[in-house]
């Protein structure tokens, strides 16, 4: 087996020294270049496995490194170290597409985790890349896309922000994140923010000691250290307490947790991921989130899609969740008529993948058992996104679904007036059948 080859770059001897002797312990070559100039030069007549670089640098600083190294045909992983405190820095290296950061003094445990995490990107990767495309299912260009950014974040430590709506699947992109990367053998927890009691966030994050509390009979771990190697993913992030996200903000600069009770505080290796379908910016303005936390976590925004603005994929997710639904229920897939898939195709979702899979949950339990028809999808009346902007529909009315539920109500409510309430009528003249009336009736509290 090949031994790796590292490359260092920084202009302090005794630096150069340090870093030289904890690779070779490792069983590393290390080359070492004083300035950017010597480290292109050994760029391009050197295969390297991993750089670490200084960001104070005599000719330079390291983020002209670090975009030369992105520069490469094969990208390596690099790894900045930046002065005390100097999480701007770090932050803007790492936007630029470097694996990780150390603060100066370097912390030699942090040093070889990070060497050992990155010396793992160069393990073949070709059964994950296969796995992604059948998980995150969709060959429109914008999920093209996505698998393809994916792949990339994988191959970093920074923190990602997933946003998108409710049910786009920003959970799933987290744990493909996760299975990509050089901690998918470890754990990854995933926590839902708002489903915390206020009183029980700290202890949860940060762990506690025996008797830091009424009801703390034992010692407990909290997440950072139930996630330590792998990944933390918290959703719903916008519903955290204020005074939790002073301590987060520290655990994500300082690497260090502290949990209830104990004096002291312990190292954390984890990559922080999260999302929530709420607007970050809006809440930073209205001070209901921390604009420094908020930098913290957003170091790489990966936005995910509604399914409304990729309706070309509808068909291929429609056929994978009925097969997959039918697995589960011990049956065949049944076939689906042309005039549902134009109406799946044609509804704007305002509960997006998710909602997809329980319309057709539902369908599976109401259709003939030969083929959903579009009277077995009980779809809302609207239709089409467009048709709710035509309205006058704007977010600060709140969600799209209640929206379109709305809608759907008043027009339901004014066809059975129009009728003098003859249900059968008022089907006719809304084009619905008498079944899907009814359904609606009993969705909308209005079968009185």
């Amino acid at each position: 087996m090949k031994t790796p080859l590292a490359l260092i770059v920084d202009d302090e001897p005794d630096i150069r020294d340090l870093l030289a002797i904890t690779l070779s312990r490792m069983d590393i070559t290390p080359c070492c270049a004083e300035n950017i100039s010597s480290a292109k030069d050994l760029l391009e007549k050197h295969a390297f496995d991993l750089c670490l670089t200084d960001m104070r640098l005599p000719d330079g600083d390291g983020l002209e490194l670090v975009d030369a190294v992105q520069a490469l045909t094969k990208p390596i992983p690099i790894a900045v170290i930046t002065a005390h405190g100097n999480m701007d820095t770090a932050i803007l290296a790492m936007k630029k597409g470097a694996f990780d950061f150390m603060s100066k003094p370097v912390d030699l445990a942090n040093l070889r985790q990070i060497i050992q995490d990155a010396l793992k990107l160069s393990l073949p990767n070709i059964q994950k890349e296969r796995r992604i495309r059948h998980l995150l299912l969709g060959e429109s260009d914008v999920m093209r896309d996505i698998r393809a950014k994916i792949a990339k974040l994988a191959r970093s430590q920074a923190p990602v922000y997933i946003s998108g709506e409710s049910g786009v699947g920003k959970e799933l992109v987290a744990r493909l994140i996760h299975q990509q990367s050089s901690r998918s053998e470890q754990a990854f927890i995933a926590i839902n923010c708002g489903a915390i009691p206020h009183e029980l966030v700290e202890s949860e994050f940060f762990g506690h000691k025996k008797g830091s509390f009424t009801g703390a009979v034992t010692d407990k771990k909290g997440l950072f250290q139930a996630a330590e190697g792998g990944t933390l993913f918290l959703d719903e992030i916008a519903d955290l307490p204020l005074s939790l996200q002073v301590k987060l903000l520290r655990a994500i600069q300082e690497k260090k947790i502290r949990p209830v009770g104990e004096s002291v505080e312990i190292a954390v290796n984890v990559r922080l991921l999260s999302a929530t379908h709420k607007n970050l910016e809006e809440l930073v303005k209205d001070g209901h989130f921390r604009q420094d936390l908020y930098y913290r976590i957003n170091v790489i925004d990966l936005s995910i899609p509604p399914l409304r603005e990729r309706s070309d994929d509808i068909v291929l997710l429609t056929e994978h969740i009925l097969l997959r639904l039918a697995e589960a229920n011990g049956t065949t897939a049944p076939t689906i008529t042309k005039d549902a898939l134009n109406a799946l195709t044609h509804y704007p979702f305002p509960g997006n993948v998710r909602e997809l899979e329980n319309i057709l949950e539902r369908a599976l339990a109401l259709y003939d058992g030969y083929s959903i028809t579009e009277d077995d999808l009980n779809l809302p009346l609207i239709t089409m996104a467009a048709n709710a902007t035509e309205t006058g529909y704007n977010p600060a009315m709140g969600s799209l679904e209640d929206y379109l539920e709305n809608l759907e109500r008043r027009a339901i409510t004014t066809a059975l007036e129009e009728n003098r309430w003859n249900k059968t009528a008022a089907a006719k003249q809304l084009g619905l059948t008498f079944r899907s009336l009814r359904y609606r009736l009993k969705k909308l509290n209005l079968d009185l």
